[in-house]
């Protein structure tokens, strides 16, 4: 007698999504900037999550533009606002050991593609929206602008630094945590990248008349001067199901 196994799946406009959901072609472009804690975290209140400070009063919030080339969800474009966060329950870290467990809170996740919008907030209830996201990732400077109806929401342009030697391309897993119609989910993410390039500083910012580009604005992005930036021309991910956060606190483990 044999026993059948079932990938764990979603049915997404028709089609079935097999979990782990895997990015086998994607280029980004990020930038890691220091902003005032009280304002970031008074940002992401809803979520019940609590912002790293690896400065005392200093949250680190990053940008990134993703063209996925090749992967589950099919081709699109996509910008992600995120906060770097503590893991629920755990208790404040003075200075880097702050970052030790963090995982990356993503707030704001606008995209180009009707169907990636609905995976993404039915499987994992990330925050996206609808978007026009042009982007170049192959100049020699990587530009991004997320824009609705005409409106620019942010305008963002990466200088590449240095290349990363060869080998240091594996990345940490990754928590990513998402909340959605109230509920906080975490999601394991899995990265694995080549053709790296980082830098100190690098990055230009510009905001413009949406009311999204007000609410970074109160958080001091476009004033802010990039920690670091980081190109990366060959990525692939992985992400797994997506399990609520807990309401109780959880013990410290660590």
């Amino acid at each position: 007698m044999t026993t059948e196994t079932h990938t764990p799946a979603h049915l997404i406009q028709g089609e079935r999504v097999a979990m782990p959901v895997r990015i086998r072609d994607a280029a980004v472009a990020s930038a890691m900037f220091p902003v005032p804690a009280a304002p970031a975290q008074a940002l992401i209140a809803y979520s019940g999550l609590e912002v790293a400070e690896p400065l005392p009063g200093r949250a680190v919030c990053s940008l990134a533009f993703i063209r996925y080339a090749d992967g589950d969800l099919g081709p699109y474009h996509e910008f992600a606002v995120a906060f770097l966060v503590r893991p629920p329950g755990s208790r404040p870290r003075p200075g880097p050991l702050a970052l030790k467990g963090a995982g990356a809170f993503i707030h704001w996740l606008p995209v180009n593609q009707e169907f990636t919008l609905e995976a993404g907030r039915t499987i994992w209830g990330f925050p996206k929206e609808i978007a026009d996201i042009p982007m170049d990732l192959t100049g020699r400077i990587r530009r991004c602008a997320v824009r609705f109806g005409g409106r620019t929401a942010i305008e963002i342009a990466v200088r590449p630094g240095l290349p990363v030697p060869a080998g240091a391309g594996a990345m940490p897993d990754v928590t990513a945590y998402s909340c959605l119609d109230g509920t906080t989910r975490r999601t394991p993410w899995t990265l694995t990248a080549s053709g790296v390039r980082m830098r100190p500083g690098g990055a230009r910012v510009r905001l413009g008349d949406h009311p999204v580009a007000d609410e970074l604005r109160e958080i001091g992005l476009g004033r802010a001067r990039a920690l670091s930036t980081a190109t990366v021309d060959h990525l692939t991910m992985s992400f797994a199901d997506a399990a609520p956060v807990a309401g109780r606190a959880e013990e410290d483990r660590s």
